[in-house]
């Protein structure tokens, strides 16, 4: 029938989590995220609300 046995033994290699050691490349990468993010902001600020770039005029592909 079912043993109980295996059936343990698989529950506590589903639950057990592996140990890896700690990396700072995470921290540094979500520190570089935000930095972006703040410079972005920071320019979006400087330029204002009223900045708009306008769409070049299309002169077409050949000159005339």
């Amino acid at each position: 029938m079912i043993n109980t046995a295996e059936i343990e033994q698989a529950r506590d290699l589903l639950v057990e989590t592996p140990e890896r050691p700690a990396s700072s490349l995470g921290a540094l990468g979500a520190a570089f995220l935000a930095a972006s993010a703040a410079v972005l902001l920071a320019g979006v600020m400087v330029l204002g609300p009223g900045f708009a770039i306008k769409d070049p005029v299309y002169q077409g592909q050949f000159e005339n």
